[in-house]
């Protein structure tokens, strides 16, 4: 009986809805920051991989084409800012190293500056893939 008196009292719906809206919102919006991150450090590394793989069987200038390579992956990529360098020094079992940095905004940065903490406005990250140079 008491039970079911508590059950069905609904005067309090409007208080707690306000006290966990906010906390809610920036759980959200904490999960929508780290999807970014994690979904542009996927394209990056695949970006990697392949433009090193491709630098790696390649016969003429291997780096630019590494380059080429993970330039082609990142072209349909709509989520962040990407740069690509490459490092191919040469020769039949030398490595073709890609490294591919992305940028993606921190949607936190201007939050914890109201709270007096300071954070960059956007997270940054790279990822590095190295092949070695096949030879024929």
């Amino acid at each position: 009986m008491i039970i079911n008196r508590f059950l069905r009292d609904k005067r309090g719906d409007l208080v707690e809805a306000a006290m966990t809206m906010p906390l809610m919102l920036l759980v959200t919006l904490g999960l929508v920051n780290l999807a970014l991150a994690g979904i542009a450090g996927l394209h990056a590394n695949n970006a990697a991989n392949y433009g090193a793989r491709r630098g790696s069987v390649a016969q003429q200038s291997p780096a630019a084409q590494a380059a080429n390579a993970a330039w082609e992956k990142l072209a349909a990529v709509k989520i962040g800012e990407y740069g690509v360098s490459t490092s191919a020094p040469g020769g039949r079992g030398g490595t073709v190293q890609v490294v591919v940095s992305y940028r993606v905004p921190n949607y936190f940065a201007n939050l914890a500056a109201f709270f007096g903490g300071g954070t960059s406005p956007y997270i940054d990250g790279q990822s590095v893939s190295t092949f070695r140079q096949e030879g024929w």
